[in-house]
């Protein structure tokens, strides 16, 4: 995601209102967030479909990373020699 322009991507929601269509193709075309303001406070940001799935994906494998570590400390891991040979009996059947 490219940096957000001060001057450009920081929009009262009437004018949005008023250009949506242009302000959807600002986005798509410069991949650059455009946040909302309603009453001089940030109301909503609007992100290219592109962006937001690809925070979504490192959103969720944070969330898996954070996981792994949480059941490590519990003792719930598996050694290394363990699960590779859980892996390939797995594959030989």
């Amino acid at each position: 995601m490219h940096g957000i322009r001060f001057s450009r991507d920081i929009r009262p929601l009437s004018e949005f209102r008023a250009n949506a269509a242009a302000f959807v193709q600002q986005v798509r075309s410069t991949q650059r967030p455009l946040v909302l303001t309603q009453h001089g406070r940030g109301a909503a940001v609007l992100l290219d479909i592109t962006e937001y799935e690809r925070l979504i994906e490192q959103i969720e494998l944070l969330q898996e990373i954070q996981t792994a570590e949480h059941q490590l400390s519990e003792g719930q891991g598996v050694e290394h020699h363990a699960a590779k040979e859980q892996i390939l009996s797995r594959l030989r059947t």
